[in-house]
């Protein structure tokens, strides 16, 4: 059976890491066999459980594991033969050998190689429970997301085709003063795609979902709130949100005032994410480092909550492209027809049901579109978009 697998991801410096350290702190005291891997390069797993963290598994506490994945290593393991090949076509053509070097790693190449050991612990059967500290952006989970693309260049142009390129290496190098790739880096690269399509479907299995990390601060919600869409438009589950960070009522005069701008963003995060279960810790009077405030962070989170459970299994919203029309289904439990209003203000989906503002912030797919109708039914609104050009 697969491990339970979770991945926080969030923007940076919002505590992610502890966050992530704390819940498998939880689930290894537990029972279950758990590994905490964080792919961050800012390597603070380390510093949060305050012990020496390997880049392959280290036993850190009772049926608990921790990994700080060297990226340069998965970086050469995955990537060697493609950037040996783009180098040499660089430096043929006049780049500095050092900054072909720099420009043959593919943007966020670092963190989407690092992702890749996640697939092979799964495969191992050696955990119960798998929780991963991603680098502070959604962007990588999105290279995940185009498996059908994925399987067309494994099928078609590193398939079939890839015999093409032996033939054609002689001419190019003739006629075009062009090298061709050799067949490392076509093995490389077909490897390398058939790990994005297990990687995505590893990412959509039943027992794995994502859960986002954020501060009560609107820059922060807002980006929680952009990168939630991104997932649900890429059909991966979150399964809940965390809110680290909140001032106590007893914070005193001085913070008051931002106390309050707090409550007002909790308020956002509560309508803005429902259904989705909202998980909430304290500003800590200490940094949350070490064993002893690892726990008291995870107590906080969850409480009686089984940290390993699905806290939600199924999608809040969902969206659909076809062509030129895209749609947007939005759970609304409980609602009426008559209490659901809403508008399109730039980017954001504003909706008001009952009194209360729900605010999506879209992705750059629906963003562009205008809305051409709505409709609710069956506890659900769904939304309608059109392209900009198009009849409507």
């Amino acid at each position: 059976m697969a491990p339970r697998t979770i991945l926080y991801t969030g923007k940076g410096g919002v505590g992610k890491t502890s966050v992530a350290a704390a819940t498998a702190r939880r689930t290894a005291a537990a029972g279950l066999r758990t590994l905490v891997l964080s792919t961050d390069p800012a390597h603070s797993l380390a510093d949060v459980l305050e012990t020496a963290v390997g880049p392959e598994p280290t036993p850190v506490a009772e049926r608990l594991h921790a990994q700080q994945v060297d990226a340069q290593r998965e970086l050469e393991r995955n990537w060697a033969g493609v950037q040996a090949w783009l180098g040499g076509v660089l430096v043929e053509r006049g780049a500095d050998p050092i900054a072909a070097e720099e420009l043959t790693v593919p943007p966020g190449g670092d963190e989407l190689f690092s992702l890749l050991r996640l697939k092979a612990h799964v495969r191992s059967g050696d955990w119960d429970v798998l929780v991963v500290d991603c680098a502070p952006t959604g962007e990588t989970l999105r290279l995940l997301s185009f498996p059908d693309v994925a399987r067309w260049w494994l099928d078609r142009v590193l398939g079939r085709e890839a015999a093409l390129l032996a033939a054609a290496r002689p001419i190019a190098r003739a006629f075009l003063d062009l090298t061709l790739p050799g067949e490392e880096a076509v093995g490389e690269l077909q490897r390398l795609v058939g790990n994005l399509v297990a990687m995505d479907e590893l990412l959509r299995d039943p027992g794995t979902s994502l859960r986002l990390v954020m501060t009560p601060d609107r820059v922060v919600v807002a980006e929680a709130m952009r990168t939630y869409t991104y997932l649900s438009l890429y059909g991966y589950l979150t399964d809940a949100v965390v809110v680290n960070r909140i001032f106590p009522a007893e914070v005193g005069a001085y913070f008051d005032a931002w106390r309050q701008r707090q409550e007002d963003e909790l308020v956002a995060v509560e309508a803005g994410f429902a259904p989705v279960p909202v998980l909430r810790a304290p500003y800590f009077e200490r940094e949350v480092a070490g064993p002893a405030m690892l726990d008291r962070l995870g107590a906080a989170l969850f409480g009686e909550r089984d940290p390993a459970a699905l806290l939600r299994d199924s999608l809040a919203q969902t969206i659909e492209l076809d062509g030129d029309e895209a749609s947007l289904r939005v759970e609304l439990p409980f609602a009426q027809r008559g209490d659901v209003a809403l508008q399109k203000v730039g980017d954001e989906l504003v909706l008001r049901v009952e009194g209360q503002k729900r605010t999506i912030v879209l992705p750059a797919p629906l963003a562009a579109r205008r809305l051409t109708s709505a409709s609710f039914g069956d506890g659900a609104l769904v939304v309608r978009f059109a392209a900009a050009g198009a009849d409507g």
